[in-house]
This record gives C-alpha cells, sequence and structure tokens, in this order.
C-alpha cells in the first residue's frame, strides 16, 4: 500500500479544537485540488442543528445522545450540549488532517467523531490547540511549529490508555477524491510500530499513521456497519485508501 497516503484522514479529527482527535479519517492525499491557503471562515461554518446531529452521527445513539457536543464557532469550538457520559462529539475540520495532506485547508472536509473519556483527556487538547491556531490565521507550517513547540514543552503529550475516537458517521466527508464511506474506530497510541497491530498489510482491516510532530500512533480499524447500522465500504488494505484525522 501507499505509504503516502495512509498518511492522509478526520475529523482528528481531527480533530481540535479538538485534534484531534481530532482527530479523523483522511482519504485525501490524491486531491486534484491543491488547497494552499485558508479560506474564508464562513466556508468552514455550519447551521448549528445540521452540525450537531453531524456531530452525533460519529457514534452509535447509544453514545452519542449522552455525550457533551461542541460546535464550530468564530473563534473555535464551542459546547452546545452538556454530557452525562464522559463522551464529546464534534465535527473536526480539514486542519486537523496530517500536515503532509494536500487538503489541510479544504473548506469542504467534515470528519464527525465522538472522543471517549481517556481521549477528551489527552488527545483532545492537539486539536483544540490546532483550530485556535487556524483561527487566528497562522500558516500551516506555522501551526506544526506550535504544535511542536507544545511537545517539546510537554504541554501536549502521549494518548492516555485507552484512547478511542468513533468515526462511524456515513455522511462524513473526508476527501474530494470520490469520498468513500469508510466508517471505523480511531485508536490513538503512543508511537510505536504499526507492524504490532498487522497494520496496513494487504486484506486486513487496520490501517495506521504515525503522527508528526505528535508523539503518536494512530489505528484505524474499518467497521462493515456505519453508526446507524448502514452498511459501510468494507474497505480493507487490499485497496489503495489514504487516511485523515
Amino acid at each position: 500500500m501507499n505509504e503516502e497516503k495512509v498518511k492522509t484522514i478526520a475529523l482528528r479529527c481531527f480533530a481540535s479544537v479538538i485534534v484531534m482527535s481530532v482527530a479523523w479519517p483522511a482519504l485525501a492525499q490524491d486531491a486534484k485540488t491543491p488547497y494552499l491557503t485558508m479560506a474564508p471562515l464562513d466556508q468552514y461554518l455550519m447551521d448549528r442543528d445540521g452540525e450537531i446531529a453531524l456531530a452525533r452521527s460519529a457514534a452509535p445513539e447509544s453514545i452519542s445522545r449522552d455525550a457533551e457536543v461542541l460546535v464550530l464557532g468564530q473563534k473555535g469550538y464551542e459546547t452546545v450540549i452538556k454530557g452525562k457520559n464522559g463522551f464529546i462529539c464534534m465535527v473536526a475540520r480539514s486542519w486537523m488532517s496530517p500536515f503532509t495532506s494536500q487538503e489541510f485547508w479544504n473548506p469542504k472536509i467534515r470528519g464527525p467523531e465522538c472522543y471517549n473519556p481517556p481521549a477528551v483527556e489527552s488527545f483532545l487538547p492537539y486539536a483544540v490547540k490546532e483550530t485556535t491556531m487556524a483561527l487566528s490565521g497562522l500558516s500551516k507550517s506555522q501551526i506544526r511549529d506550535g504544535i511542536k513547540a507544545a511537545v517539546d514543552k510537554k504541554e501536549l503529550g502521549i494518548p492516555a490508555s485507552g484512547s478511542l475516537i468513533y468515526m462511524m458517521s456515513k455522511d462524513a466527508y473526508f476527501t474530494d477524491n470520490n469520498n468513500p464511506i469508510f466508517c471505523h474506530l480511531m485508536f490513538d497510541l503512543p508511537s510505536m510500530n504499526g507492524a504490532a497491530w498487522g497494520a496496513n498489510q494487504e486484506g486486513t482491516p487496520v490501517f495506521c499513521q504515525q503522527l508528526d510532530p505528535a508523539p503518536v500512533t494512530e489505528f484505524y480499524v474499518v467497521m462493515g456497519k456505519c453508526s446507524d447500522g448502514s452498511p459501510g465500504t468494507g474497505v480493507s488494505n487490499s485497496g489503495s485508501h489514504s487516511h485523515t484525522h
């Protein structure tokens, strides 16, 4: 499998105000249109009710109905619904993608994500910081430098044990490259060799990518069904797919 493709998805979400997690699957390396700079902010914003529904579609209703919900505002993500179960659902935007992604500023990207409590504690701060920097007008290289500096200062670190992000929405938009329905679970671990999971091997449902400069390895496990029970693509590494967080 093309390693460069693996390095591209979500919603990290990415994302992000949440990094994503955000962060989200990026199947974006094959994009035909380069996005060199950030578009006007209103192109990244959504109708509030629509964003809430899309965020909740990241996980099965049994989880998302009691989760906290964030929506993107003018200055960052804002809590619009208080949760009861420790999960946080949101819609990651393009800047939660890996820094190698050609769609880093694609305003069409929407990556619904639902973080479990360990991911909220340790990985969501990446998304929050990335989003804050993006909305303040920083370039991609400046955002990357900011994340690296935060990692060096121990302000951001490794994911907590058990960090998991649901990305099971059939309505996600990951890439301009055909945008396959890619319902999956995303596991964030301290940097490790993906071979231990058999990731990126022919015929397996497990993808992985090394985040940089974050000391994180992301694993994506493909699900046969999406959060609403509808079928996913059932993709595996026998195809040429890439991923954006």
